[in-house]
């Protein structure tokens, strides 16, 4: 038999995807986070996996699903919140941007899951099979009621339940988890019904911001929130020293993501040490250069006196807050540390 009749399409997923295999999995695993300080990686979309010096491991909003995969799909489904918020039918091509970087069934330890809210790509049910099926420990799965609702459905035990609201404070470990506002307004214009002359009092049930407080930093994670003068309130009561926003370029008729200048205001407000915009990377159609945050963030500082840098990270970059704090980009690991250790092959020293 040849080669080619071997091969088929379930054989070709299973050597491809996730594209990354196991490689990060595995690089979480192995990192030895030093006294002082805390270690991040970024899962896509708004995923983040932190570690502490202590050995600490919590993930909010993982997610491994995709966007459309297919036109024959025409429309948006009755009371989309993408079909609520503009009036519009035609089906939004969001196809997903980036790669998935991390392997959720080869999840080895993690001793807290959150969400901020319910939208799918924010809760993930490959997450939270891959915790319950390999981590022996009753992991928590932490989130506002609405979150909550879907892994109790998925069928996530009662008892690893844990539904919280704004002001909740939640110990895990040597870390804290305080649960504050969000300000999603997408998650407003969430509904099933007509909601026209409606005023919504249900943000609490449905979303959430939380502010990780570590040894080595405190980060505040603020979902799929809007820019809200009440980032202020948050940089009054917390310290914090990274903050991370959902940033991209809005389709015309559409507000569902933060601008550059929204970055910025954030920061400012939230008095941070450090900014890092995500949720860029994965919809196609809102899609958007962070190297505007930094061009703006050039132009602004020093009229403003911003007492915080912007930082562009890559999806599965690691970042070490405080080590990188000054940094502004990130770049991978380039290899080849071992150069010249043996005798090069090749014919002659000059060949390259």
């Amino acid at each position: 038999m040849s080669k080619i009749d071997e091969m088929n399409r379930e054989k070709w997923i299973l050597s491809s995807f996730p594209e990354w295999g196991t490689w990060l999995n595995e690089e979480i695993d192995e990192e030895v986070v030093e006294k002082g300080k805390l270690a991040m990686w970024w899962l896509g979309c708004v995923g983040i996996w932190f570690k502490t010096e202590n050995n600490t491991n919590i993930v909010i909003d993982a997610w491994f699903g995709n966007g459309k995969r297919t036109k024959k799909v025409q429309e948006m489904a009755p009371f989309h919140q993408m079909r609520n918020m503009t009036g519009g039918k035609m089906l939004q091509p969001n196809l997903r941007g980036s790669q998935i970087v991390f392997d959720p069934y080869a999840v080895t330890t993690v001793d807290a899951v959150l969400s901020t809210h319910y939208h799918a790509d924010h809760i993930d049910l490959n997450m939270a099979a891959g915790v319950l099926q390999n981590v022996k420990a009753k992991v928590p799965f932490i989130g506002p009621k609405k979150s909550v609702e879907i892994w109790r459905k998925w069928g996530v035990p009662e008892d690893q339940l844990v539904t919280v609201k704004p002001g909740d404070v939640i110990k895990i470990k040597d870390t804290e988890i305080c649960v504050v506002d969000s300000f999603d307004r997408t998650c407003l214009v969430t509904a099933d019904e007509d909601i026209r002359g409606v005023c919504p009092t249900d943000m609490d049930d449905k979303a959430v911001n939380f502010i990780v407080k570590t040894p080595g930093g405190n980060v505040y994670h603020s979902g799929d929130s809007h820019y809200s003068i009440y980032f202020a309130k948050h940089g009054k009561d917390h310290k914090i020293d990274v903050a991370f926003g959902s940033y991209g370029e809005n389709p015309v008729g559409n507000q569902d993501k933060m601008t550059s200048i929204d970055i910025l205001r954030m920061a400012e407000a939230l008095q941070t040490k450090v900014v890092i915009p995500i949720h860029y990377d994965v919809w196609t159609n809102f899609k958007a250069d962070p190297a505007e945050i930094l061009m703006l963030y050039d132009f602004k500082k020093y009229v403003l006196d911003y007492k915080f840098k912007p930082f562009v990270w890559d999806v599965g970059g690691k970042f070490i807050y405080p080590d990188d704090a000054n940094k502004r980009q990130f770049h991978f690991r380039r290899g080849f540390e071992d150069a010249f250790e043996d005798e090069q092959n090749i014919p002659f020293r000059s060949m390259l």
